[in-house]
């Protein structure tokens, strides 16, 4: 290993430390022990250790971070983001898997003293960059007043950055909440339909169907082609060669595409049941059909997709209830998979996400915390319930933590989201 006085040091055998950090990382061990070491830490440690030293803050840089794990083969990095609320008034909050206990507050998204109560909004990550795109929110300028509109806005925030920060990018052509979204190939992301419904107002509101992307490079987005019909509260992923097509698709699930009333008062929305997909390079959308007969199931619940290590998606599932149901591509049908290990009730909505090729679901609670004092009163803390489920080896872990929040988690607005680093 060269000397630490010569022009740079090797790092873990083959990563270069850039001169200008001089000294040992840590103090009586080799650097590329260090380094390794401070390689495994988690998320939110690395995050508060770059302000250490200067040779520290380059070593935990993604620039040199993500080559080292790559060259120690170690398992790419997933995160939860949490969007408990408006992100424009409560922080989005990162968890590390590996270490459950340690939330790492994001800033807030920029606000505006006219947009209030953002929902709906779609939150995803390509890469390190993290994205909020759209929503529907109330604007105290608009008339009739207390009316939600679709926002285009667009925010993304950089977490290989020592210092966080949102960046306003270019607003999309169509506003947009409650729509179909996820990662491009080539770094950007493609959306669908949507519409300006509100969870305050759950029995009115618009719906579109165009459909475009942003590139990332040109820092644009580009129109592609609309959807056959308009569609809205739909989910959206990725993947290759599904259904014996060569190419990559976007596919749109589920959602609703209009709605009735009935007795002529109350509204009733007409779900879909079929699903479509868009070609990513002819550029033309088929419809794929019904996934379940009329009375299987009123509407698609939670959908959460499990990707290989080349990001292409293998596995599709879907949370109903309290079951979870697999998807076939052949059969255009799903299958029962698992049963939660804990009941959830039907008044309650939860959360549904993959990791690290594991599926979680979320659940808000109220949980006593602990008191040095037997005879005090406990006191009830906050908490978040997460339901593992690995469906290679068809198991169940549960585990339970306290996120920094004030009020109970509502996952009617609330958002979720994996980041891979």
């Amino acid at each position: 290993m060269a000397s630490p006085s010569s022009p740079s040091r090797r790092l873990a055998g083959s990563l270069i430390l850039r001169p200008g950090a001089e000294g040992s990382l840590i103090p009586g061990l080799p650097d590329d022990v260090a380094a390794v070491i401070l390689c495994l830490l988690t998320f939110p440690d690395q995050s508060r250790l770059r302000a250490t030293s200067r040779a520290w803050r380059l070593l935990l840089s993604a620039a040199t971070l993500l080559p080292l794990r790559r060259s120690l083969r170690l398992p790419s990095r997933h995160l939860v983001c949490l969007f408990p609320t408006d992100p424009s008034l409560a922080s989005p909050i990162l968890l590390d898997p590996a270490a459950p206990t340690a939330w790492w507050p994001l800033p807030p998204i920029p606000c505006s003293p006219q947009l209030y109560g953002l929902a709906n909004f779609a939150a995803i990550a390509v890469g390190s960059h993290l994205y909020v795109l759209g929503g529907s929110h109330f604007d105290a300028r608009s008339y009739p007043l207390g009316h939600p509109l679709p926002s285009a806005a667009a925010y993304r925030l950089d977490l290989a950055l020592s210092r966080h920060r949102w960046e306003r990018l270019p607003d999309m052509h169509i506003p947009r909440g409650s729509f179909a979204c996820a990662p491009a190939p080539g770094g950007g992301v493609v959306v669908a339909g949507g519409g300006s419904r509100h969870p305050t107002l759950p029995s009115s509101g618009s719906r579109t169907s165009s459909t475009e992307w942003y590139d990332a490079a040109t820092r644009t987005w580009h129109m592609a082609t609309a959807m056959p019909r308009e569609r809205a509260g739909c989910v959206g992923f990725v993947a290759h060669g599904a259904g014996g097509v060569g190419e990559d698709e976007f596919w749109v699930m589920g959602g609703y595409d209009r709605y009735t009333t009935v007795g002529g008062v109350v509204p009733n929305d007409l779900y879909c049941r079929d699903a479509m997909a868009l070609g990513l390079w002819s550029g033309k959308w088929r419809e794929i059909g019904d996934m379940w007969v009329e009375g299987e199931r009123r509407r698609l619940g939670p959908v959460a997709v499990i990707s290989a290590e080349d990001g292409k998606v293998t596995d599709v599932f879907m949370l109903d209830g309290d079951d979870i149901f697999r998807y076939d591509f052949a059969s255009n049908g799903w299958s029962k998979e698992a049963t939660l290990r804990r009941k959830i009730p039907e008044t309650e909505l939860c959360g549904f996400v993959s990791l690290n090729g594991e599926l979680h679901v979320l659940k808000s609670a109220k949980l006593p915390a602990e008191t040095l004092h037997p005879r005090r009163q406990l006191k009830k803390r906050l908490a978040l319930e997460f339901q593992v489920y690995n469906p290679l080896a068809r198991k169940w872990r549960v585990f339970t933590t306290y996120p920094p929040v004030s009020v109970p988690i509502d996952f009617r607005t609330a958002a979720l989201c994996t980041v891979e680093l």
